[in-house]
C-alpha cells in the first residue's frame, strides 16, 4: 500500500446536509404538464438515462481496449460514439430535471438499475465487443419506442420528441456504424457450423 493510501481522513460536513428534493418525486413546474403524466415521464426518462450511461461507458471501455487490424478505425468510431452517447445522457438528464424531476447521476444507481448485461472487465475480441454494443443498443431502442409511444399518448410532446429525434435516431445511425464491421462475420456461429 502506497503512503498516500494509509492515511485517510475523514471529516464530518460542516453543517448537516438536507435533501433539497427526493428521487422519485417530481415538483411543481409551470410546463402545462399533470404531475402524473411528468412523473410517469420522468421514471421512464431515468431508465433510459441509466442504460445510455451504460451503452456510453462500453464505448469507452471498447475504445480503450479494441484490438487488431481494425483498432485505429474502431478506436475512433467507439470514441467518436462515446462522446455522442455523452450528449444524449446530458439531454436525457436535463429532460427529467425540466419535468420537475430528479435524474439518476451516480455510478453506483446506474450499475443497479441498468437493464444492459455488465461486460467482463477484460478485453474480448472485436466480434464480442460488437455483439454487445449491438445487443445494449436494441435494449435502449426497444424502451424508447415504447416510452415515445407513451409520451405521446400522455400529451408529453417534449419527452416524445427526445426519444424519437435524438435518442432512436443517434441510436439506430450507431447500430449501422457498428453493424457494419461485421458485414462478413457472423455474430453467433451456427449450431452446426465451427465456431
Amino acid at each position: 500500500m502506497s503512503k498516500k493510501h494509509q492515511h485517510r481522513i475523514v471529516t464530518e460536513p460542516y453543517e448537516p446536509l438536507r435533501e433539497l428534493q427526493r428521487y422519485g418525486t417530481v415538483v411543481s413546474v409551470p410546463i402545462a404538464l399533470d404531475a402524473s403524466v411528468r412523473g410517469v415521464s420522468v421514471e421512464n426518462l431515468n431508465q433510459v438515462l441509466v442504460d445510455t450511461m451504460t451503452l456510453r461507458d462500453m464505448y469507452k471501455k471498447h475504445h480503450w481496449q479494441v484490438s487488431g487490424p481494425t483498432f485505429y478505425q474502431l478506436h475512433l468510431l467507439f470514441d467518436k460514439h462515446f462522446d455522442e452517447q455523452s450528449e444524449l445522457v446530458d439531454s436525457i438528464a436535463e429532460r427529467i430535471q425540466s419535468l420537475g424531476g430528479v435524474s439518476i447521476a451516480m455510478a453506483h444507481d446506474v450499475a443497479e438499475m441498468t437493464l444492459i448485461p455488465r461486460p467482463p472487465r477484460g478485453r474480448d475480441e472485436v466480434p464480442v465487443q460488437i455483439a454487445r454494443l449491438l445487443h445494449a443498443h436494441e435494449i435502449v431502442l426497444k424502451e424508447a419506442r415504447a416510452m415515445a409511444r407513451q409520451a405521446a399518448e400522455a400529451g408529453d410532446d417534449g419527452t416524445n420528441d427526445l426519444l424519437v429525434s435524438d435518442v432512436i435516431r443517434t441510436n439506430e445511425r450507431h447500430v449501422w456504424f457498428v453493424a457494419e464491421h461485421l458485414a462478413d462475420t457472423p455474430l453467433i456461429p451456427h449450431e452446426h457450423e465451427p465456431a
